[in-house]
């Protein structure tokens, strides 16, 4: 069961563990709410160096989880991803393990945002795709409820 929380990233450092398509993904997402994260990966997947995160191509290295306060894990190596995992519990940093959620400390739920005002839907990561759809519902909507600025 995800408690469903908002979270101070301010100062916070975060990092992206995956250069990849799902890397990309949860980038892109963070991107919205702040500039200030690390990526590490081998390689990475064309759009990475449109946002403004700093980049570092190279192999995962447990100690690069060393004053971390949240990860997103997203090799794309699910043996990978539950190391880094262990690493993270290790250190007692927040792990997101993208596409395994019985591995997640947290989920990210589908967003909706309009200036200060932020609805978030989540369905305990069990469907995603509704989320994203009642998501899209509010936004279509949004004048109707009145959360336009």
């Amino acid at each position: 069961m995800f408690l469903p929380i908002n979270i101070n990233i301010s100062g916070k450092q975060i990092l992206i563990i995956g250069g990849g398509k799902v890397g990309l993904h949860k980038a892109t997402i963070l991107s919205r709410y702040t500039s200030d994260a690390t990526v590490i990966s081998p390689k990475f997947r064309e759009g990475f160096n449109s946002l403004p995160f700093r980049l570092i191509r190279k192999r995962y290295e447990p100690n690069d989880l060393d004053g971390v306060f949240m990860v997103y894990i997203c090799t794309e190596n699910a043996e990978l991803n539950r190391q880094i995992k262990r690493d993270a519990e290790d250190r007692h940093v927040l792990a997101s393990v993208c596409d395994s959620p019985s591995l997640c400390d947290f989920t990210s739920p589908a967003i909706y945002r309009n200036g200060n005002l932020t609805v978030a839907v989540a369905s305990n990561a069990t469907d995603v795709y509704r989320s994203i759809r009642i998501r899209d519902a509010i936004r279509d909507n949004a004048d109707i409820l009145g959360i336009t600025t």
